[in-house]
């Protein structure tokens, strides 16, 4: 007990620090995103792969909190994600290198001996969707950050369940982690998460998900991992189900995700990470209600049913924005100055 709590006051400083540190660096070598029409660097993503690895594996190196085999090698196989992430936030890669390479990772953390081959498969198929639609949760300041704490908390919970402190050692300093990664990137964000931060938060809940369910029940397993990945998978289908009514690609970027339907609802900034959070921690309470026996896998058909409910609403909303009647003035003679301005100059 005293051991978690120093751990996680460790990793929360550790994880803070970190970001307002790198931050002039992320703005330095380009490693930024565009919100608000001004660049935000995404130190995040490096400080919460850091911040775990590090405060996790010193942990077990120094006996305070053994891991074990399976556990490390999920950390190093996440690092290795991270990095990847790295890559893609330095560089525009080609769509299919990051699953690709999520894909590969997944390979060699699956417990093949408890869950088989068939499974086994199946298993890296589910962390490459997982984490592919974790990492588009980082669209929004704050949500991604929270959502991932609160699966984080529920994975936990479900590993001390199963008596896998080292797992739930690992998962308690990720929630850490992206706790103090929060503080920077409350709305207004001073820094994001990036690729490197989604990928390595998803490929850690999804993998964790997985090692806690290896060797049950396949309909209980199922309905497990898809509490825990509720918000994730209905912002998935929202941004699929809405590129494909609209026939454009579904590949190419859009500003068409759960937190932007609900900012053209009128939400607050504030407000979105908080009711998807809310979201996400009714889905991990299932989740672990599911996974201890106390419900019956059919609860996660009331958590599907929310979530379609959720996508069926704002499939249709518009995503380009609305200008109010003098915002459309101030907009109309903007671009006659700056078209006056082309001609002049």
């Amino acid at each position: 007990m005293l051991y978690g709590i120093a751990a996680a006051a460790a990793t929360l400083l550790l994880s803070a620090l970190l970001t307002g540190v790198l931050r002039v660096p992320a703005l330095r070598l380009g490693i930024t995103d565009r919100r608000r029409r001004r660049p935000l660097p995404l130190s995040g993503g490096t400080a919460v792969a850091l911040a775990t690895v590090l405060v996790a594996t010193g942990a077990d190196a120094a006996g305070l909190q053994p891991l074990g085999a399976g556990v490390g090698r999920m950390a190093v196989a996440a690092g290795c994600v991270a990095l990847l992430g790295l890559a893609a936030d330095l560089r525009r890669l080609r769509w299919w290198v990051t699953p690709a390479g999520t894909a590969v990772a997944a390979a060699f953390v699956v417990p093949y001996e408890e869950t088989g081959v068939a499974a086994g498969v199946a298993a890296v198929g589910w962390i490459v969707v997982a984490t592919a639609a974790f990492r588009a949760l980082d669209h929004a300041d704050g949500l991604a950050g929270t959502v991932g704490a609160v699966g984080a908390f529920g994975a936990a919970a479900c590993a001390t369940a199963e008596l896998m402190d080292g797992l739930a050692a690992l998962l308690g300093v990720l929630a850490a982690a992206l706790a103090g990664f929060l503080l920077h990137n409350w709305f207004p964000a001073r820094a994001g998460l990036g690729a490197a931060g989604a990928l390595f938060t998803g490929f850690v809940l999804a993998s964790s998900a997985v090692f806690v369910r290896a060797g049950q029940g396949i309909g209980a397993g199922a309905a497990v991992l898809y509490a825990l990945a509720a918000i994730g998978c209905a912002d998935a289908a929202l941004v699929v189900l809405g590129r494909r009514l609209d026939r454009r690609a579904v590949t190419r970027g859009r500003p068409d995700h759960l937190g932007h339907r609900l900012r053209r609802l009128g939400l607050a900034p504030r407000a979105v990470p908080v009711l998807l959070g809310a979201g996400s921690a009714g889905g991990a309470l299932v989740a672990v209600c599911v996974h201890t026996g106390r419900l019956s896998p059919g609860a996660a058909w009331w958590v599907a049913a929310a979530a379609a409910v959720l996508v069926l609403v704002l499939v249709r909303r518009p995503v380009t924005p609305v200008f109010r009647p003098r915002q459309r003035v101030a907009s109309a003679s903007s671009q006659v100055s700056e078209r006056l301005r082309v001609r002049s100059g």
